[in-house]
């Protein structure tokens, strides 16, 4: 996750939400989430580019990995689980029309 720290800073908006998709893995706070995520110093405390919070914000909301060293299992672990959470409260033709528009089939389970 580490960048060049130029650009403009990350809105109070962005940080917040930032902080609430780590929250939402299981970090507290973005000093929890350094090592784990690999956040800088200046990250870990609270202090992102516009450019360094848009791809943590894209990274934990697609469950990627920027490299295997900067999110370990655990991390990639409770985003998944947080997910499947989220996706059983979705309805089924949701989901289903979710899957057509990426490519997939999809059948009715047999009644």
């Amino acid at each position: 996750m580490a960048l060049n720290a130029s650009g403009p800073p990350a809105s109070t908006k962005q940080i917040a939400y930032l902080a609430s998709l780590l929250e939402k893995v299981g970090f507290s706070s973005f000093r929890e989430a350094r090592h784990p995520m690999g956040l800088t110093q200046r990250q870990a405390g609270g202090k992102f580019t516009v450019q360094e919070a848009s791809q943590l914000i894209d990274q934990l909301l697609n469950n990627e990995s920027a490299s295997p060293d900067t999110a370990p299992d655990a991390a990639s672990e409770k985003i998944r689980a947080t997910q499947a959470t989220t996706l059983r409260g979705i309805p089924a033709d949701l989901l289903s029309d979710e899957l057509i528009r990426r490519g997939w089939s999809v059948n009715a389970p047999p009644e």
